[in-house]
């Protein structure tokens, strides 16, 4: 009679440990952080660098696009740093002191073009960003065309 009573709810037992035991160990994916947009992201100091990418044109050239967070409360002038053929060139980016964003980009006559025989679309170029005495970093930044149309009017 006993029997008749445990067997069911070792049964059960099993059942719900089986199902959901494997759970236990599962990684999060909510957990893990990640760049929720075509570009990617990097924190120096007290700049948070957000969606940087490149858009391309047929002629090999591309445009710096991303938004920069200053929140040192002083203006700061950010190094942009890539290989262009042989040589390294260093651009300087102007920043100024307000917590808000600082769009980068929009206007490609205005911003940073860089060009380089490595600068492929689909691929992604090494870009190295530093200023003052924070350690700078090297970020490998996805390049992307003028095909979708929020990017059409960032080509350079």
């Amino acid at each position: 009679m006993r029997r008749r009573f445990f067997a069911p709810l070792a049964v059960v037992g099993a059942i719900i440990t089986g199902t959901t035991g494997c759970t236990l160990s599962a990684e999060i994916a909510t957990m893990k952080e990640y760049s929720p947009s075509d570009g990617v992201g990097a924190d120096l100091g007290d700049l948070a660098l957000r969606n940087i990418l490149l858009i391309s044109n047929d002629a090999g050239e591309a445009n710096l696009v991303m938004t920069v967070v200053n929140t040192s409360g002083e203006d700061i002038t950010l190094n942009v740093q890539f290989d262009s053929g042989s040589t390294r060139v260093t651009e300087p980016l102007k920043l100024p002191a307000v917590p808000e964003r600082t769009r980068i980009g929009d206007d490609p006559s205005a911003g940073i073009v860089m060009s380089g025989r490595d600068l492929l679309v689909g691929g992604l170029f090494p870009v190295y960003f530093e200023y003052g005495s924070v350690p700078g970093e090297l970020v490998y930044v996805p390049v992307l065309d003028g095909t979708l149309a929020e990017y059409e009017l960032l080509v350079p």
